[in-house]
């Protein structure tokens, strides 16, 4: 495929947009070469700027479940935006999608709406801080709950020491309060736990990764967290910005059976415009402004655009519960097609998949947490990537991102997937 409007375009955004881009995966940098600029979508589909359909199976990261351009949803916004676009004032629609939202979720009371999942983890953590008194939080080394100081840290030298700061800017104040630990290795955790008794507000995690590519939890490792968090009057946070409303109506919490104290959430609860939330049981939103002493705010929280293409999505999934049945049929169907073609041709992989979530990385050895993530082959990676592109298949340009599949997909548009990586197998080698 020929690329050259976005190749121009990609020249004059580096003139005035940092890298030419305004969220950093967007540039290509993991895969090299320049990146694709959208024209529009529709359904499963991408054109970008010279003409190209693609197959796409990022679906905007996550919230375009329903596919793009999904009518009831376009329809909300457009006859929100006549009535007006911001009022920094109450309306009610954000009462309907918080009743709704309430009701679909298991365990939760009240919901806080913000502007990203970035903002939501980061209110969370805080919300956790004030209930608690405790300073310190438990992340996992892979885990990517945005870009807020006290998750930007990478791992220590050993399981029961500090991390530090993995991006400049960040403090060593902030980074000494969080605490590093392996995702799926349950001991690490109850080292750090250990080691900093009574000093723990929360642990913080992704019950289903994403953002080490797709990385499912082991048995009994939520629940170990769970009864951890039990013992020591630790909360548990879910990071469902990625899994909620995609796995299950009431998202991981219902899949796993497992109920956090806090939940986070956003893409799919946006349907497509920025949006994050936090909800949790009353007796830890009380403490929340204007209610309690934990002070969270923001003029555009709650937007009313925002809030109807949220309540149109969220009011779709709530009345079709098979949407999500079907998409995990979908992603399993692409996973064996795919996996068939790796092993025809004698490539080493690992496929992780769950639910509508699913990733490949290029190692022979089980990808369970960061560590082996990172063992994967990134010059496979980036033939692959290319690769699939020339066929007309979008993926992710990150070997440390999920796909994730939306329900405009057809099988005929699976079997076209699976028909381009045949068609490239032979070049991975």
């Amino acid at each position: 495929m020929i690329y050259r409007r976005s190749s121009a375009l990609f020249a004059e955004a580096q003139r005035y947009i940092p890298g030419g881009v305004n969220s950093p995966v967007r540039a290509f940098k993991a895969v090299g070469g320049n990146p694709v600029f959208v024209k529009e979508a529709k359904g499963a589909y991408l054109y970008d700027e010279d003409g190209n359909r693609l197959i796409d199976y990022i679906a905007s990261w996550g919230p375009l479940i329903l596919g793009h351009a999904y009518a009831p949803v376009i329809e909300a916004v457009i006859e929100k935006a006549k009535k007006g676009t911001s009022f920094g004032m109450p309306t009610e629609i954000e009462t309907r999608l918080a009743r709704l939202a309430v009701s679909m979720v298991p365990n939760i009371d009240k919901i806080r709406f913000v502007n990203s999942g970035t903002e939501a983890c980061m209110s969370a953590v805080r919300l956790a801080r004030g209930f608690t008194g405790r300073d310190k939080i438990i992340k996992f080394a892979g885990c990517y709950h945005g870009h807020s100081d006290s998750f930007l840290i990478q791992a220590g030298s050993g399981a029961v020491t500090f991390g530090s700061p993995n991006s400049p800017g960040v403090t060593q104040g902030t980074a000494k309060d969080t605490l590093l630990a392996t995702y799926n290795n349950l001991e690490s955790v109850k080292a750090l736990a250990a080691a900093n008794k009574g000093e723990i507000a929360a642990i913080i995690i992704e019950p289903v990764a994403g953002n080490m590519g797709c990385i499912i939890p082991e048995e009994n490792f939520i629940k170990g967290l769970r009864e951890l968090c039990d013992q020591e009057n630790i909360l548990l946070i879910f990071d469902e910005v990625m899994t909620g409303f995609r796995l299950a109506k009431g998202g991981a919490q219902e899949v796993l059976g497992i109920n956090a104290d806090i939940v986070t959430f956003g893409k799919v609860i946006g349907g497509g415009l920025p949006v994050g939330a936090f909800a949790a049981r009353e007796e830890i939103m009380g403490h929340l402004a204007p209610d309690g002493p934990v002070y969270q705010a923001g003029t555009l929280s709650g937007n009313p655009l925002a809030m109807s293409a949220g309540l149109a999505m969220l009011t779709e999934l709530n009345n079709r519960p098979e949407i999500f049945r079907s998409l995990a049929d979908k992603t399993q169907y692409l996973g064996q097609g795919m996996a068939k073609v790796l092993t025809d041709n004698h490539i080493p992989f690992q496929m992780n998949r769950f639910g509508s979530m699913i990733s490949i990385h290029f190692t022979e050895e089980p990808v369970v947490d960061f560590e082996s993530s990172a063992k994967g082959n990134n010059a496979v990676f980036k033939k692959y990537f290319h690769g699939m592109l020339d066929q007309g298949i979008y993926l992710p340009p990150s070997a440390f991102e999920s796909y994730f599949l939306n329900d405009a997909l057809s099988y005929d548009d699976l079997d076209e997937t699976i028909a381009a990586l045949s068609n490239i197998a032979k070049d991975l080698h």
